[in-house]
């Protein structure tokens, strides 16, 4: 019951205030979403990537167990949102809208502070969750970019648009500067360190405004898809992880200590990423559907990360 609290109090609190200030901000002065959204994807997030992956410390065993790990459980992930989409009869951009808050999971301004917490600040945990932040930062702009354009755009300008997105160079970017060990001019840091700071608070304010938007009318059929995704995400997510890390230790590739093998699990247990709204709005994209999956997977993730972090006996 301790951890469910310190959860509430310390990771769903502060989002939800947050939340509720860009809701605020919307009803008052009907902020404009579409600014909100290219400050996120071209501003905020890639800064937050690159000093956090210059930042950290991160052996290269470690990189490849846990990308490993990744490339396996969006593999399940995948097969299993499919075999949903498939049996709900799921058609044009609500397709992939599914996927996104499926795949896609709030590995930064969740994931890191319950990482911080499950595991009191350890150094290794902490570079298994920004390695996993890392890739949940990539495929939003890659994959899921193609996913919410697919049934609209040519797959020219969907990967015309792929790379305009400043994250796929970023990342390979700051780990090249780490492996060269060079020092960032501090005209240059001081500007991007603000810039990273500002990424968590932008993020939350942009999906208040979203839902301040929202008609918010009673759906039954979005109501259902809604909570699916919810199931997919908060309960399949940890399974599947577990699957994913079974796996892999069964072929002898990687060994998983318990502690490696916890933080992966926790990963993915946290709920759907405000990625998929920020992809939502900007391309037009199922958005209501989009902010509320968001939404209620933070409100049911009180309850199912409590109990994963529980079951782990972290």
């Amino acid at each position: 019951m301790a951890i469910f609290y310190h959860i509430l109090w310390s990771n769903v609190a502060p989002l939800t205030l947050m939340i509720a200030i860009g809701f605020s901000m919307q009803r008052l002065f009907s902020l404009d979403i579409k600014t909100l959204s290219k400050l996120n994807f071209y501003v905020f997030s890639p800064a937050v990537i690159f000093q956090l992956l210059r930042t950290t410390e991160l052996e290269m065993s470690l990189i490849w167990k846990v990308l490993l790990f990744v490339v396996i459980f969006m593999l399940l992930q995948a097969l299993a949102v499919e075999v949903v989409v498939k049996m709900r009869g799921l058609q044009g951009g609500m397709r992939g809208s599914m996927r996104n808050s499926v795949l896609f999971y709030n590995s930064a301004n969740y994931g890191i502070p319950l990482n911080q917490l499950a595991f009191a600040g350890n150094p290794m945990t902490l570079a298994v969750q920004i390695l996993v932040m890392t890739t949940q930062s990539f495929l939003p702009n890659t994959f899921g970019i193609y996913s919410v354009n697919a049934h609209k755009l040519s797959w020219r300008d969907t990967l015309k648009t792929i790379f305009s997105m400043p994250i796929i160079y970023v990342i390979p970017l700051a780990f090249l500067l780490k492996g060269l060990d060079v020092e960032m001019p501090q005209p240059l840091q001081t500007p991007i360190e603000y810039l990273a700071n500002g990424f968590i608070g932008t993020a939350l304010i942009t999906l208040g405004v979203q839902l301040g938007s929202m008609k918010w009318r009673f759906d039954k059929r979005l109501l259902g898809n809604v909570l699916l995704s919810n199931v997919l995400r908060l309960i399949g997510g940890p399974l599947l992880a577990a699957l994913a890390i079974w796996l892999i230790s069964a072929t002898g590739l990687f060994v998983f200590d318990r502690l490696t093998t916890a933080a992966l699990i926790v990963s993915a247990s946290v709920p759907t990423s405000l990625s998929s709204v920020l992809l939502a709005v900007e391309f037009d994209n199922e958005p209501e559907f989009a902010s509320q999956a968001v939404f209620l997977s933070t409100v049911f993730s009180i309850v199912t990360v409590s109990f994963v972090i529980f079951i782990l006996h972290i």
